[in-house]
């Protein structure tokens, strides 16, 4: 179904669980589209008040009588929501047409010219952002969808005047970014993830392969050098599709070899140094040199993100003036190594470091920038991650000085009591480092007061639930 078609009759779409941080976003674009937007979540909270002041009606209960009411055209709703769900059950019952919001999201991308979809187990956020910076920098007019608010919009989407260019994080959490159509379609990293939906690490790169067949012929796939996984992928997708062209671009830094194709990177990050931490560059397309980088984020991490942004904004009409201004003037999307300011001296920097690969990358990034001790705060993110990369876990945060442990968060799990971030904090010290662990997160609070010293770095891992305590100690103005 293309949205062009639903469009043209003025429908009314009903959001289940419209809080959410895509849902908010796909709402938003909804009423851009034209869509008379109408939703519910039983969780208040700036995101739906933000909603509210748009026009959009917004029930703060999940009833039958919502649905009757407004009678909407089909509705939209999250994974979590489950068919016994009154508004669901309601919906069926009147023959209205239920869509997951990656079902949705599946019908915008195939409504545009282009669409740039941003992959990966790691830095989609950050990659994405980078690249809508680019294309605007470069006078283009992307449709934006992102997992985390943007400095450059002041929101977690942007509207474009047409239907030329879409750039969307595509997530595989539950196999959602299957439903979406691609132009150019890149892989960040492949890591095992989302342990629930993928035991094993070859069902990840499983996926990533099924991904790459609703690219487009002859689209583009951007992939770093480094990436065994993401060469299995696509190896494993050119075996099972040898009729379908795609495009291979490749990133690298310095002389690295893709693990692909045995050569050095199209986009080059060539003589990286590191000033305080951040790293600089010189940004070449094979042997043109595009520009001077100096990033204003930590970590090769960070290199690898903008070096597939450059190339994912390149292939499609963003210029180097544009590219290299935005990567100069990049400071993070919200919750992506923001430095929420300073607390008694200390630096304090939020991230969603929830896995144990993305947290040591983060913490690598910032043991560069200058500083006196590093202490970290880190709350894993649902029950079966955590049992499933337990020793994972151990081993990624046994170098900290000390870690302070929140209890593990999910919205989307029953807690069993099976695994719990002091199993964490107790291996930890049995090998040697020094770990806390918290039930309540607020109590982390006066351990920091104790802990902390002037130039410290207080580095707050984890999903949004353990990131609020980056704003209770730097509150906004």
């Amino acid at each position: 179904m293309n949205i062009d078609s639903l469009l043209s009759s003025g429908k009314k779409v009903y959001f289940i669980g419209i809080g959410g941080i895509s849902m908010s976003g796909l709402a938003q674009l909804a009423q851009g589209y034209g869509f008379e937007v109408y939703g519910s979540d039983m969780h208040p909270s700036e995101r739906t008040e933000a909603l509210k002041n748009r026009g959009i009606k917004i029930y703060d209960s999940q009833v039958k009588e919502n649905i009757l009411e407004v009678m909407p055209d089909f509705i939209v709703k999250t994974a979590a929501i489950l068919p016994k769900n009154p508004e669901v059950a309601i919906a069926i019952e009147n023959n209205i047409k239920i869509y997951d919001r990656a079902e949705f999201l599946g019908i915008i991308t195939e409504s545009y010219d282009a669409v740039i979809n941003i992959s990966g187990t790691h830095g989609k956020t950050t990659t994405t952002s980078m690249t809508s910076l680019m294309l605007l920098n470069s006078d283009k007019d992307p449709t934006v969808h992102l997992g985390a608010e943007f400095y450059a919009f002041n929101d977690t989407i942007r509207l474009g005047s047409d239907k030329k260019l879409l750039v969307s994080e595509a997530c595989e959490f539950n196999r959602s970014f299957l439903n979406f159509r691609s132009t150019t379609a890149a892989i960040t990293n492949i890591d095992h993830d989302h342990v629930d939906c993928y035991p094993k690490l070859s069902d990840v790169v499983d996926v990533f392969a099924k991904f790459l067949e609703k690219l487009d012929d002859n689209g583009n796939v951007v992939i770093t050098g480094r990436e065994p996984n993401t060469a299995e992928s696509i190896t494993q997708f050119v075996s099972l599709n040898p009729g379908k062209k795609i495009n291979v671009i490749t990133c690298s830094v310095e002389d690295e070899l893709c693990s692909y194709t045995g050569e050095k990177g199209m986009f080059r990050a060539v003589d990286v140094n590191y000033i305080d931490g951040l790293p600089s560059y010189d940004l070449y397309y094979l042997d043109a040199k595009l520009g001077s980088v100096s990033l204003r984020v930590p970590g090769k991490h960070n290199i690898d993100n903008s070096l597939i942004a450059a190339a994912c904004a390149y292939l499609n009409g963003a210029t180097p003036e544009g590219i290299v201004k935005a990567l100069n003037e990049f400071n993070g999307a919200d919750g992506r190594y923001t430095i929420k300011g300073k607390y008694k001296g200390a630096t304090v920097v939020v991230d969603y470091a929830h896995h144990p690969a993305a947290a040591r990358a983060t913490m690598e990034a910032a043991s560069h920038i200058p500083h006196h001790e590093i202490l970290v705060v880190f709350q894993p993110l649902t029950f079966n991650r955590t049992k499933m990369l337990f020793d994972d876990y151990v081993s990624s945060l046994l170098p900290c000085k000390k870690v302070l442990f929140g209890e593990i968060f999910s919205d989307r799990e029953v807690n069993t009591g099976e695994i719990s971030s002091k199993d964490i904090a107790d291996k930890i010290n049995e090998q040697g480092g020094d770990a806390e662990f918290y039930e309540k997160k607020e109590d982390i609070l006066p351990r920091i007061d104790e802990l902390i010293s002037e130039d410290d770095i207080i580095l707050i891992l984890g999903p949004e639930d353990i990131r609020s305590l980056g704003d209770v100690l730097c509150p906004k103005a």
